[in-house]
């Protein structure tokens, strides 16, 4: 296949964010849509990167975290099959590096607006707080909750707000997917 051809049928891929707060089920949610569309999912690359920080993130690691997200999904895209599922998108190294810093990384924002996703699913604060020790605010739920949607709507994005519990918080998830693939096939 020449390169042109490779392209093509990248920009042919259907790119679906999963966002939110945390503890809201977004890698479960990846992993299950993954599944049910018979496609592959970028796993979020800044939970394995800050896995292995002896120190809470540095403005450096933001920028790491970023870059290496682009990277993985960059990897993972050719595999997909027609959709392309990200469990989370850099957009949340912005989110991180604003509320840690007081700013983002300009790389971060000159990016933004020249890599949209088609598609994002804003995952609701309505599901139990999980600790684990890469969450740090389950008292500020709400807080974030509201930066998504300020973040989502800066970009104009097209998003749907995703809220349930157990299975149906799944179904809500594919019914979303769903009717957004049957307005652009018409």
């Amino acid at each position: 296949m020449q390169n042109s051809e490779i392209e093509h049928t990248k920009s042919d891929i259907i790119k679906i964010a999963v966002v939110g707060p945390e503890s809201t089920g977004k890698s479960h949610m990846s992993v299950f849509l993954a599944k049910h569309y018979n496609t592959v999912w970028v796993p979020e690359y800044a939970r394995g990167y800050c896995e292995k920080l002896p120190a809470p993130p540095t403005w450096q690691d933001e920028i790491n975290m970023f870059h290496g997200q682009l990277a993985l999904e960059q990897e993972l895209l050719p595999k997909a099959n027609k959709l392309l599922i990200c469990d989370t998108t850099f957009i949340t190294v912005k989110v991180w590096s604003d509320e840690m810093f007081g700013k983002s990384p300009q790389e971060v924002l000159d990016e933004l607006p020249r890599h949209p996703y088609d598609l994002y699913l804003l995952l609701n604060i309505d599901l139990p707080w999980e600790d684990d020790p890469l969450r740090d605010f389950p008292h500020m739920r709400e807080h974030f909750m509201a930066i998504w949607y300020k973040e989502l709507e800066a970009l104009n994005a097209n998003y749907t707000l995703i809220s349930g519990t157990g299975q149906d918080r799944y179904e809500n998830a594919v019914m979303a997917v769903d009717s957004f693939l049957n307005t652009i096939q018409r």
